[in-house]
């Protein structure tokens, strides 16, 4: 089996491993640490259709965390795909309206986030045995609403740990806000800010740059790491269960093997996205990458324009998740579109941050062609999980529907015919208020939680565990500041 090395998207030279790439986050150069090479899967389709997910995902996630034992990988596999999933298969399919739907909100917060952080946390630690590090590793994340709450899950209380997750205030629903407000765990802590989500990124990025600050931590015995997708062990378990999807469709003979399969992802910071396309190069037979956006459709402009350009308006939607005009992981494709030429992309990255956009060539653009993006309103957005609902009775979240209503306008622009997988990334629960609005029985008069019990009535679906929890769970985190205060907030609790 090939070695996978790691390096910066910025700059190629210095190569680490995996678990290495995984226990720093972000590269030094501010870059991402993307694979030298994409080794293809080395055992067939057919027998991984035999396979249950934690098996699926020992047999991709070898390959590219190559420098973890068998016995390291099916530890922290283990330890992650456990009953703390509400449903055995962990990533189960749901065929509605001639469309499957991949539910990856099974875990312990009801998102998608939960697929990666869960095993996140098992990784980093055992990196960091791996790699004789004794400092402390303080995870240091910012959160359009799911990654801070999945994360904390993962972390908390896990020794030789502590996170401090930003949010911005306003920007997530209450439902996302009381996830994490109310988060157990003495290690964690959770910080509002007055800003929106790009500045809560942008502000953790210049901590993870700040040498200083990195050199005055490590004096006492701390080391930064991320939680959030630019972490390669993020990235990584995100691979599988798109694999997982492919064989669960071959196992029930609704495709044939090597049927091309169209996957759908609404799409943020674009490392969901970005994990479907290395299961593409894996050689899973994956035909277009369908981009939804939301109303912020930066990333649809991007692959119509070739021009990204984060600099207009930043609207606050039902699908908070995707609010993002930095999408970081595109990052990682766009170096791959240079021809992985890491000045060319370093270059592109400086215009981003000194101008707030960067145009790509041609020859680029060309290599971006198996992806096809769209946005959806918010009244489109909301009429989809309404027509779903009156065709089929399935109910799904706004960001699930953002990507449905994507699928149908690809459907009428391309019409590929091929059978298509839809990344249903939350319960229609996180998003009680905005999922009952759309089905024309909200009710302000109800808090988001409340309307739960509602949605419960409506759905047929029992009010999952995440949620039961909420109801009675008391308030820990109530630390708001602005972003230029975001490292003195990490300071104090540091020294606690």
């Amino acid at each position: 089996m090939s070695n996978v090395m790691y390096a910066s998207t910025r700059n190629q030279e210095q190569k680490i491993t995996a678990s290495q790439a995984v226990l720093q986050g972000l590269a030094p150069d501010g870059g991402l640490y993307v694979p030298d090479h994409i080794p293809a899967l080395d055992v067939s389709l057919a027998q991984l259709a035999k396979m249950d997910y934690r098996q699926v995902a020992y047999e991709v996630m070898k390959l590219l965390l190559s420098d973890y034992t068998e016995e390291e990988l099916k530890h922290c596999i283990h330890a992650a795909y456990d009953e703390k999933f509400d449903d055995a298969r962990i990533a189960p399919l749901r065929e509605a309206d001639g469309v499957q739907y991949l539910e990856l909100f099974h875990g312990k917060t009801i998102a998608f986030k939960d697929m990666a952080l869960s095993i996140l946390p098992h990784l980093l630690t055992t990196a960091a045995k791996k790699n004789g590090v004794s400092d402390e590793i303080v995870i240091l994340t910012a959160t359009s609403g799911d990654t801070g709450k999945a994360a904390m899950a993962g972390f908390a209380d896990v020794p030789g740990t502590r996170i401090v997750v930003f949010y911005p205030k306003d920007g997530v629903s209450d439902i996302q806000k009381k996830q994490m407000v109310t988060q157990q765990g003495d290690n964690t802590c959770v910080i509002g800010i007055d800003g929106n989500f790009d500045e809560a990124q942008s502000g953790v990025k210049r901590m993870f740059g700040d040498a200083a600050m990195k050199e005055e931590l490590a004096a006492k015995g701390f080391r930064f790491s991320s939680a959030n997708s630019i972490n390669i062990g993020r990235l990584v378990p995100q691979v599988v269960y798109y694999v997982y999807a492919y064989t669960r469709l071959l196992a029930e003979g609704k495709i044939a093997d090597g049927d091309l399969l169209d996957i759908v992802v609404p799409t943020g910071n674009f490392g969901n996205i970005l994990a479907a396309h290395y299961a593409k190069q894996m050689g899973l037979p994956v035909g277009t990458l369908v981009c939804a956006s939301n109303e912020n459709k930066v990333l649809y402009d991007f692959f119509s324009t070739g021009v990204y350009d984060k600099n207009r308006q930043f609207h606050l939607t039902s699908s908070p998740s995707m609010d993002i005009l930095i999408s970081s992981n595109l990052e990682r494709l766009i170096f791959e579109s240079t021809g992985k030429d890491d000045g060319k992309t370093r270059e592109l990255m400086e215009g981003l941050a000194r101008d707030g956009k960067y145009e790509v060539t041609p020859d680029m653009r060309e290599k971006l062609a198996g992806f096809y993006g769209n946005y959806a309103s918010e009244e489109e957005t909301a009429a989809k999980i309404r027509d779903l609902y009156e065709k089929t009775g399935y109910v799904i979240d706004t960001h699930t529907a953002v990507a449905a209503a994507v699928y149908d306008k690809y459907r009428a622009d391309q019409g590929s015919g091929r059978p298509v997988v839809l990344a249903s990334t939350a319960s229609p629960y996180k998003f009680s208020r905005a999922v009952m609005a759309a089905l024309g029985k909200g009710d302000d008069a109800l808090s988001d939680l409340e309307l739960t019990e509602k949605l419960s009535e409506v759905s047929g679906v029992p009010l999952p565990p995440a949620i039961l929890e909420l109801k009675s769970a008391p308030v820990r985190h109530e630390g708001i500041c602005g972003v230029e205060q975001m490292p003195e907030m990490v300071r104090a609790f540091l020294q606690k």
